[in-house]
């Protein structure tokens, strides 16, 4: 069942104005490179750059899968741009970021799926920005353990891979994507690089059950997930999956509630979260739990 009914108060956003957002919206068009803040129409992407932040989209600006919810581009892609990886490091630097997440679109047509420019886009920020942070949020790979490890070998601080929602509606609103394929993705990273973060995020609002959230949680867990986003969906046009349900804040407080006992290093719960809202912010909570984790293991009998 759609829902018909407008946008509740608690999802009407005021557009912020002046801050850094011209001199960003500035970098992103001399750099003619693409964020998932506007390919995505993602409703915080005014807020992020008016702050001098951007998440930015690698392998260009369209996608080999047709997933529901999404307004990426589905048009014809083209073959990796070798210069791209330098011109997001000029922008992370022009931009004076201490922590920058990339993103990318699926690209089921290359051998390694994008692994190797995505590796090489970390390696060419690491030596254009030294002491930067980076989290990475990648697609599945097709499963390709090798273009996993090529990702996992450049050190990104974060590696974010999205659930997107429950089991039950994957056939619906990821139909070429596969829930066990993504669960595993997280923990091959988890044992191939336990040293690393690694992060999901899970929309509400497309049908799914809170008993089914909370198996997603604690699958995540199990697969060594410490990161977890969750926020409401927001169909980007009338072609795309219907919005179903509008969460309450209430109910994202509960989920945040849920998913901090549930051992999460770092929770981000509010109809507005997205995957790489203030990730930098949620990043630094994660170590500081971590920390106090071990601490607290070191002096517990």
């Amino acid at each position: 069942m759609t829902i018909s009914a407008p946008k509740p108060p608690w999802l009407r956003k005021k557009i912020p104005s002046g801050g850094h957002k011209p001199e960003i919206l500035e970098t992103i068009k001399e750099g003619a490179l693409h964020t998932v803040c506007a390919e995505a129409k993602c409703p915080n992407q005014m807020e992020c750059f008016s702050k001098g932040t951007a998440t930015f989209l690698l392998l260009g600006p369209n996608c080999t899968r047709n997933c529901r919810f999404c307004a990426v581009g589905k048009h014809p892609v083209h073959p990796p741009d070798p210069e791209e990886p330098l011109r997001v490091a000029r922008a992370v630097a022009r931009m004076g970021v201490a922590f920058c997440v990339l993103t990318m679109v699926t690209r089921d047509d290359l051998p390694d799926g994008g692994a190797d420019h995505i590796a090489r886009s970390i390696d060419t920020i690491r030596q254009e920005c030294p002491g930067v942070g980076i989290e990475v949020l990648i697609s599945d790979l097709a499963g390709d353990r090798t273009a996993l490890r090529t990702v996992l070998e450049a050190g990104p601080e974060v590696l974010n891979h999205n659930i997107e929602t429950v089991p039950r509606l994957y056939p619906a609103v990821r139909p070429q994507a596969d829930y066990k394929r993504s669960i595993d993705l997280l923990a091959a990273s988890n044992a191939l690089a336990p040293e690393m973060i690694t992060k999901s995020g899970i929309m509400l609002g497309l049908g799914e059950t809170r008993d089914e959230v909370l198996q997603v949680m604690d699958d995540l867990i199990g697969a060594g997930c410490r990161l977890l986003t969750l926020g409401q969906y927001l169909a980007p046009s009338d072609k795309h999956h219907p919005v179903i349900r509008y969460v309450t804040p209430e109910e994202f407080e509960d989920y945040q509630i849920a998913a901090e006992e549930r051992g999460f290093s770092g929770v981000a719960s509010s109809p507005f979260v997205r995957s790489s809202y203030r990730a930098g912010s949620l990043y630094q909570n994660a170590l500081k739990s971590i920390s106090r984790r071990i601490l607290k293991g070191k002096t517990t009998p």
